[in-house]
């Protein structure tokens, strides 16, 4: 939880200076790495998880779905074993970052064949070595006018 709440400080302290990335340049090199990153796991290729930093957290859809990189590659083998463990296409994206570039964040909605439409946020960190996931939080795209009868399906699955 701290690791969460330090994460939200940073990103809010970097939104007072950041800007929508400018450099042409970084903003492809960012698109490329999560496009290829969401491909790994289209194709069910371990890469995904070495594009996710030894201290990454992804955040799943399900309130249960809250790993550190090495637990969440471990809950997914069973779908890595597969030929395809899942698939994300984004539509659109946005790319942010550090007046230096050594910290980049971004947003994208996703075409998901099993969820639908998605939205997504991320953080990465720019290393000697090139990119690395620190942060991902997955979310499902639930209109407003249906909300109330998402919130109610919950409800009564919690109450089981």
């Amino acid at each position: 939880m701290k690791r969460l709440f330090a994460a939200a400080v940073l990103f809010l302290s970097l939104c007072c200076t950041a800007q929508a990335a400018t450099d042409p340049v970084l903003t492809k090199q960012v698109n490329a790495f999560v496009d290829e990153w969401h491909d790994d796991a289209a194709n069910a290729r371990m890469a995904y998880f070495d594009k996710i930093a030894p201290d990454g957290v992804y955040i799943g859809t399900d309130r249960s779905e809250l790993w550190q990189r090495d637990a969440f590659k471990a809950w997914s083998k069973k779908y890595f074993d597969r030929k395809s463990a899942w698939s994300f296409k984004a539509t659109r994206r946005n790319v942010y970052a550090s007046g230096d570039g050594s910290l980049i964040w971004f947003d994208e909605l996703l075409d998901t064949p099993n969820m639908g439409p998605c939205m997504a946020s991320g953080v990465i960190r720019k290393t000697a070595k090139g990119f690395e996931i620190v942060h991902y939080q997955l979310s499902m795209a639930v209109p407003n006018e249906v909300a109330g009868k998402v919130t109610e399906l919950i409800a009564g699955h919690e109450k089981k």
